[in-house]
């Protein structure tokens, strides 16, 4: 178990700084997402009632306030991992939520105005986002959050032995310990 806390909590940090681009891209998609859920309703609680996700006033509340907080949290480059995994599963919930229903042509949401409506292109068109946001993520699981990083920042002077991981036991044997003869 510690060994899943350490991956979660101390993510490679020596990623080039160029990382920040990607963090700052999918971090504000987030971020903003997850605020026009409680501007707009029908992007919200409204979206969520008419693709019938169970407790949709309770569901995209907590959507929008994981977007809003993980979202700035990626921006900062702070518990990377945690969030990157949360918005992994977020993004596979909605592409499974919405696509397959678009792909059979009973979509409960409004069709674009122009073809293709629905169908197997029509999927590919709208998953874009998604698929973009997904992939990011799994990327921060992969090579972390970069050096310009409150991560990295945070690990900083943090040696190995520091981490949550158990001390090391010398074993314990029944031999007398030998010492090299003196000169």
């Amino acid at each position: 178990m510690k060994k899943i806390w350490n991956w979660f909590l101390y993510p490679p940090t020596d990623g080039p700084a160029a990382i920040l681009i990607l963090r700052l891209m999918t971090g504000a998609v987030f971020l903003w997402e997850g605020i026009m859920k409680f501007v707009y309703p029908n992007l919200g609680v409204g979206r969520f009632t008419k693709l019938a996700i169970p407790f949709p006033i309770f569901s995209a509340n907590f959507v929008a306030c994981l977007e809003i907080v993980g979202g700035a949290c990626l921006i900062l480059g702070l518990l990377t991992r945690v969030f990157s995994v949360l918005f992994i599963i977020e993004m596979a919930v909605a592409m499974l939520t919405t696509k397959i229903s678009l792909f059979l042509g009973h979509y409960p949401l409004a069709l674009a105005p122009s073809p293709p409506t629905v169908g197997f292109w029509a999927v590919l068109h709208e998953i874009r986002s998604e698929y973009a946001q997904m992939l990011t993520s799994i990327f921060y699981c992969i090579v972390g959050p970069g050096v310009w990083s409150l991560d990295a920042r945070l690990q900083r002077g943090r040696t190995p032995q520091q981490t949550i991981s158990p001390p090391r036991r010398r074993p314990i044997t029944n031999a007398p310990e030998s010492h090299p003869p003196a000169l």
